[in-house]
């Protein structure tokens, strides 16, 4: 009589809220002695407990067998209290559901009571082995007399069919008879099999599409809006299954979405007809209409919840029906304002899914001006702050939340601009040079990591576009000589690596500058050094290029006031490239060792230059003019040096399937030396402590005489086998081996020079030995270096085409023209190749069609002015010669002669 009820349980936990574990032992120590009792109701008031305790979290698995004993009471609220312990703690890996199967099936043969409460426990802990038991006894119950039973019994029988799917074929026509139930109350029994059935569908809707008829009566002639929202559902699953329900339904769903006022209802008929296939292009037309306005009303309404969901829908017509979606454009873009962080994201996927040629310009220029919103930058308010402002506005006047500032936000809403202008190889784009200026003005607003991005798509666009070319260039300039990002470099989100595509722009493209030298200083200013190893390395190979371009132009108009000038720049371009080739980083330090050699000969070449003087200028009878007496040019010809390393090629964009296209050429054999390495020379070996070890002689360096014993062979006398050698050895054998020789000793010489060079560098670890013998000596100074006689170059040939690209002012077209950009979406792609591999964007059949030699490269047309193209080079020769030996000796195969023309 002084037992703990669970009320006592309760009150004892709030109590010793301090020492819970404790008193909870104490409690469970009490139901174990309890529960071992046979008084049933004792026993249920601790299963009562264990099942509260279950529910914060402890075991209770230890007294499955105790719950299925109460489970068995004759007494109805006792059997209540073993079905709910049962639900809440059994699974289908307690074992002592076996035992329960002969109670479940007299329990469901009892009184209603019985049978709602058996099949409410069964849903929760049914089995594989329960379901197939006792399907028979559940789908019986779908005949009970009683609607509630019936409703209690199509739900488990969705429970029974998940667990068991072989019971489909036996339970499928006693669900279809369900849909026509005679309970005309609140039609539970339909709505049940109806929800039933969406499940159901959702797994395998072939197999339901029978009950097409039977849903369509429901559909006409119900008044229930939960029931009509189900059945819809249902159809938005049948209908991708039977197209011949897509005309079936579109009147009624017509009908429906114009006169319900649930907005439930009108939300699931739109949604149906959208992913049903009912907004079909010409034949949907009228009804996608519908659906557009009753879409755009959500729009304005003050329900966020409604927005939201008109948002998502919205997204999924627009693929076919934008120009519907697109006459509420403005009230879609005033929805990226919203304070609403989540309508804010939903309204920026349906403003990229909607963008086209006519309206890209118009949304770019609104997500880029909420990009720069002086407000934009703020930081997110705090609770406080945010409840105070609610408090002190007026009413009805939103309050700003400060979202905008967020960098997730700032950083979707950055690279959504980029990823709408650049969809499929910037097919809406139709003005490049705006295109460009949005790019540069992102850079300067965006505050997030879109550097890397923005900078691809500047070389990308620069490189398809031949037009779009001079505009980049100005660009380009004014964002090197703009101290902004170089000061910034450090800071995050700063943008920076856009100077890595100016810097590139500039030195590909350097014929579009009118006055390259000056660029040479802002390419070389010491402030570069904060920025990125690579884009440094970038800067000085662009000026290299520039130096190269400028100098070309200077010998076409050479004048001798120009040499000084020339000697200037090239002394501070020396100077600088000092700087960089001891920079810590190796690209740097290699880009700036190799310009830097080449400018050491400009420089020296200039040096030695002198200026022709008049009398050397004869009178040519015949023309009436003064021609020169000599052949020399009259500038320095070093300032052709670096001009053709630079510009030999066009750089093209290229396929992004063209390196998987390239075959590799019959005989070519990639995993063998093209020529071989030298060996290594033989080091020597130290045993013991300080005991220098003796090479081991060879054996057959001894010889044995004809008393046996051996003889050593005199140091100058041959072995057997070289004079056997020596005999067979031909002329040709004889050429190859004194080549190779002389070759390993070049090599071995050139080893130890490398060895000089590089012993001071801390990148190189050399044995010291190596280091203490006498290697060849060189000189490091640059006075030592041997001037460069320049008169054996070949002869210069001006190109009058480079004189034709300057940067001219006048960069903008006329207002009233329209510019036209053609884009190389294709790129360059081997002629003859192997058969593409598979694409999902199909590749194009004039990669294919036309056969031409495997060297060759297709030549797109881009648009903007002609540039002379230089022959493709030709295919590399690979020769294998044989070589017949003498009689008795196996015929030997030279090696593989590379032969490159």
């Amino acid at each position: 009589m002084w037992e703990r009820t669970l009320q006592d349980l309760i009150r004892g936990l709030r109590a010793n809220k301090q020492d819970e574990a404790t008193f909870i032992n104490k409690a469970v120590n009490e139901i174990r002695e309890e529960i071992k009792n046979k008084d049933m109701e004792l026993k249920a008031g601790a299963i009562m407990k264990l099942t509260y305790l279950d529910m914060l979290g402890y075991d209770m698995s230890w007294a499955s067998f105790h719950v299925v004993e109460v489970m068995s009471s004759p007494k109805f609220h006792l059997k209540c209290v073993g079905y709910l312990a049962a639900s809440q703690s059994f699974s289908t890996d307690t074992d002592v559901l076996m035992l329960t199967t002969n109670l479940l099936k007299k329990d469901l043969s009892g009184t209603p009571l019985d049978i709602s409460v058996t099949l409410n426990g069964l849903s929760q802990f049914i089995t594989p082995d329960l379901a197939r038991d006792l399907h028979p006894e559940i789908t019986s119950m779908l005949n009970h007399s009683r609607p509630v039973i019936r409703k209690r019994a199509v739900v488990a029988l969705y429970k029974i069919i998940a667990s068991y799917p072989d019971v489909v074929s036996f339970a499928l026509p006693r669900l279809a008879e369900k849909l026509n139930d005679p309970d005309q109350g609140m039609r539970c029994v339909v709505s049940a099999t109806v929800n039933v059935l969406c499940e159901l569908v959702r797994q395998n809707p072939n197999g339901y599409l029978t009950l097409a008829p039977q849903l369509f009566h429901l559909l006409t002639t119900s008044s229930n809006n939960w029931l009509l929202i189900k059945v819809i559902k249902l159809f938005g699953a049948l209908t991708p299954h039977e197209p011949r329900l897509v005309q079936k339904l579109q009147k009624p769903i017509k009908d429906l979405i114009s006169t319900t006022p649930a907005i439930s209802l009108l939300y699931e008929c739109v949604h149906t007809c959208i992913v049903g296939g009912m907004l079909q292009p010409h034949s949907g037309d009228a009804l996608a209409r519908t659906c557009v306005t009753k879409l755009a009303t959500f729009l304005q309404d003050p329900d966020q919840n409604l927005k939201y969901i008109a948002l998502l829908a919205l997204v999924k017509i627009v693929p076919s029906h934008p120009h519907l979606v697109g006459e509420y454009q403005r009230v879609i873009l005033s929805s990226i304002d919203d304070q609403d962080m989540s309508i804010r994201m939903r309204a920026l996927d349906l403003v990229s899914a909607m963008v086209d040629e006519d309206n890209l310009q118009s949304i770019t220029q609104q997500l880029l001006s909420h990009l720069a919103r002086p407000d934009s930058v703020a930081a997110i308010p705090t609770a406080v702050h945010s409840l105070s402002q609610h408090a002190q506005s007026p009413p009805g006047v939103p309050t700003s939340t400060g979202l905008a500032g967020t960098r997730a936000y700032r950083l979707t809403l950055a690279q959504r601009i980029l990823s709408i202008c650049s969809r499929d190889t910037y097919v809406n784009v139709t003005d490049f040079e705006w295109y460009l200026s949005v790019l540069v003005d992102l850079a300067y607003v965006a505050s997030v990591d879109v550097g890397l991005l923005i900078r691809d798509q500047l070389v990308d666009i620069v490189g398809r576009v031949k037009a779009a070319r001079r505009y980049a260039v100005k660009l380009m300039v004014k964002l090197l000589n703009d101290d902004t990002f170089l000061l910034n470099a450090a800071d995050e989100g700063s943008c920076a690596e856009v100077l890595w595509a100016a810097a590139w722009i500039c030195g590909e493209y350097c014929g579009e500058l009118a006055e390259p030298q000056k660029l040479l200083p802002v390419l070389l200013q010491p402030t570069i050094s904060k920025l990125h190893p690579e884009t440094v390395a970038v800067y000085i190979h662009a000026a290299t290029k520039v130096f190269a371009f400028w100098a070309v132009e200077t010998a076409k108009r050479w004048d001798n006031d120009d040499l000084p000038k020339l000697t200037q720049q090239v002394n501070y371009i020396t100077e600088r490239l000092q700087g960089f080739a001891a920079d810590p980083n190796i690209e740097v330090q290699e880009r700036a060792a190799n310009s830097l050699g080449l400018f050491v000969l400009i420089s020296a070449d200039l040096s030695q230059f002198k200026p022709r003087p008049a009398e050397s200028y004869a009178f040519a009878g015949d023309s009436g003019a003064f021609e020169p007496a000599s052949t020399e040019p009259e500038f320095p010809k070093s300032l052709y040096l670096i001009h053709p390393l630079v510009s030999a090629y066009p750089l093209n964009p290229v396929a992004s399937v063209a390196q998987e296209n390239v075959p590799i050429p019959e005989g070519l054999e990639l995993d063998k030396w093209i020529v071989p390495p030298p060996k290594d020379i033989v080091p020597t070996h130290v045993t013991g402590e300080g005991e220098r070890g003796r090479r081991p002689r060879k054996k057959k360096g001894k010889q044995k005489e004809a008393n046996g014993k051996v003889k050593e062979k005199a140091a100058n006398e041959p072995l057997q086998e070289d004079v056997l050698t020596t005999a067979l050895e031909t002329e040709t054998e004889k050429a190859e081996r004194e080549r190779v020789g002389l070759a390993l000793m070049i090599n071995v010489q050139k080893r130890l020079e490398r060895i000089e060079r590089l012993k001071d560098d801390p990148y190189y670890i050399f044995d010291k030995k190596e280091l203490e013998k006498p290697l060849a000596s060189t000189s490091s100074d640059v006075d030592t270096i041997p001037i460069v006689h320049l008169g054996d170059l070949m002869p210069i040939a001006p190109t009058p085409a480079l004189a034709e690209t300057i940067l001219r002012e006048d960069l903008q077209p006329p207002p009233h023209q329209k510019r036209e950009f053609v884009v190389d979406r294709e790129g360059e792609m081997p002629t003859l190749a192997k058969p593409p591999l598979p694409n999902p964007n199909e590749l194009r059949q004039s990669m294919t069609s036309t056969p031409v030699s495997v060297s060759s490269f297709l030549i797109h047309d881009a648009g903007g002015d002609d540039v002379p193209r230089s022959r493709s080079l030709d295919p590399i020769k690979v020769t294998r010669s044989k070589k017949k030996g003498t009689t008795g000796k196996k015929k030997r195969t030279s090696k593989p002669e590379v032969v490159v023309d």
